[in-house]
Formats: C-alpha cells, structure tokens, sequence
C-alpha cells in the first residue's frame, strides 16, 4: 500500500511538473511591417507584437530565453542598427547604432555575445549586450558577406558571400582568427551544419545547385543540382535525414535525402517562401512564406502541409524561445 501510494504521488507530481513547464514559442520577424510576432505555435495565435527596426531580417535568442536579438536590415535606406528585444516584456529595450556598419543580416549568438554580418561593409562583426558595444569585426573582403553561422563551440565560424560565391571558414587559433574561402556555386545564401558538424551545405541562388564542404579539410567534397529556381534558406533536420531547401521563385519546399543526396520532393508551399525554421521535437519545420504573409508548418513524416500560421505583412526570419515568458 505505501509503495503503491508512493508511485501515485509521483505521478501526481509529474503531472503537475507537464503542466508547469511552458511550451516553446516561435518568433517571427515581418519584414514589411518592422515587427517581431511571438506566436503559440499549436494554436497559431499571436500573444505580442513588438516595433523592431526598418526591414527585420534575422532574429536570434540568447541562450537564457530572455532577449531576442534583430538585425534591422533597412528598405531603400541602408539599416545600421540591432534591435535588443526584452521578450517578456514585449518590448525593444535597445536599438544599437552600428555606427559605419550597414547593412546587418546574418545573426546567431555565441557565448553571450551577438554575432552579425553587416553586409554593406564586407564584414563579420559582434556585439556585447552587457558592454553595449561593437567588441570584435573581422574583414571578410567578400561581397554581399550575407549569413553567419557558428559551429557548437563557437571556435568556427561561417559566411555565406553571394556575390563572391565563396563560403568563408574562420576559425580560431588562440586570440587570432583565419579564414579560408572556399569557392562554391553561383550565389551561395542559405547554409547549415550537419549535425555532427563535419558538413556544411550551401545552396546556390543562381544556378540551382547544392554545394557539400568537408568542414575539416575545408574544401567542396560534393556538389549536385536541386533543381531550384531561386534558393533562399537551407536546413538540416535534426536527425541529419533530410536537408529542406526553401525554392523562393518556384513557391516549393524541395526536400533533399542527405544519404543520397537527391531530390525526395518538391512540396508547394506558396508564393515566396523564404525562411526555414525546425521544431524543437524535430517533428516539424515552419516556414515563412513571406508572399502570402504567413508560416506554413510541415509534417515532417508526412511530408505534408499541416498547418498555417497568419503572422503578419512580410514573415522572414524566425527563432525558438524554448520556455515561453509569457503567463
């Protein structure tokens, strides 16, 4: 008997344990209407919406959950500055000035510190939040130096550089940092890390192809063509299965096998599909169809259209916040 009341406690406290631990959000940059929109993404409502700067891009999230960091690309005005966001406040607690850097877009944060490529300048830069400033830059020297991503710790660093058509490797040696270029396709933009992070991909905006490079020997080990019209974003499932190719021209999600290294399927998703987000159970990727102002969620056994998430005028880049601030 008090074995037996014992394990209903236990289940009781699990129970209470589900019920406490808040679901994850999604964040979702509009482009068009200078916003970043928190969103229950089971039931796609919109609990806030925060003014960011002109022309959003990409959004990234400390490592706390607490502040969401923007770069704020600009329209016809270059942008040149990074929207700090306090998310359980629902405000911008920060516009930061780049001061001569224009152009941010890329962003990802890496050990409390924001990484962002500011585009105009050819360069890599990054920002301490608690110092409120500009503390590192690195000169890529390539043109249109457009996303950024780190390996898992932090020691690597790539760029996309669409008008070089070139991939930058920078890694670091002590307190210096080196690049290599790695040549690639015509238009290389969206790129990933596999999970084990010995590849990355790069799709090419510009002639359809995909290009794999060995991460330890830095150089292309394969290429193919996807077949796309106009690549914008690629990602990486995160069991490594699947690679999912957002085709901005042709309205499709094109579906890669990552073993063979082959189309599996073209899912029409709508018109302008740009940013590529995966679930944090995996189950699901999330994309922004930035033509038709919403996110379409794809099951990803299914391969199939679940789902559709109204956000607001221009979605683009997204980001998890793995415990949601809101009550």
């Amino acid at each position: 008997m008090r074995q037996a009341g014992l394990t209903c406690a236990i289940l009781a406290l699990s129970v209470f344990a589900a019920a406490q631990t808040p679901a994850p959000s999604l964040l979702v940059l509009n482009k068009n209407d200078a916003t970043l929109a928190v969103i229950e993404p089971s039931s796609g409502k919109v609990l806030a919406t925060v003014p960011t700067g002109d022309g959003p891009h990409e959004v990234s999230v400390s490592a706390d959950g607490r502040l969401a960091f923007v770069t704020n690309y600009g329209g016809t005005t270059p942008g040149r500055t990074l929207s700090v966001i306090d998310i359980a406040a629902r405000k911008e607690i920060r516009r930061v000035d780049l001061g001569g850097l224009q152009r941010p877009h890329g962003i990802d944060v890496v050990d409390a510190k924001v990484l962002f490529t500011a585009e105009a300048n050819r360069v890599l830069a990054r920002y301490d939040p608690a110092a409120n400033g500009i503390d590192w830059r690195f000169e890529t020297g390539q043109e249109l130096t457009h996303m950024v991503l780190a390996s898992r710790d932090g020691r690597m660093l790539f760029t996309s550089n669409i008008g070089s058509n070139t991939v930058s490797i920078i890694d670091r040696e002590g307190e210096e940092w080196r690049q290599t270029l790695v040549r690639v396709g015509a238009g290389p933009e969206g790129l990933d890390l596999s999970p084990d992070g010995r590849e990355l991909w790069t799709a090419h905006t510009a002639d359809g192809g995909v290009s794999i490079i060995d991460v330890a020997a830095k150089k292309v080990s394969h290429t193919f063509d996807a077949g796309t019209r106009r690549s914008n974003r690629l990602k990486f499932t995160r069991d490594g299965r699947m690679v999912l190719i957002s085709d901005l021209d042709a309205g499709d999600l094109v579906i890669v096998d990552t073993r063979t290294r082959t189309v599996k399927k073209r899912l029409p998703v709508g018109r302008m599909p740009e940013g590529i987000l995966i679930g944090p159970d995996g189950q699901r990727a999330y994309v922004a169809v930035t033509g038709e102002n919403r996110i379409a969620a794809i099951d990803l056994q299914k391969l199939e259209v679940v789902q559709t998430i109204a956000t607001g005028n221009g979605p683009d880049g997204m980001a998890w916040v793995s415990s949601s601030p809101f009550p």
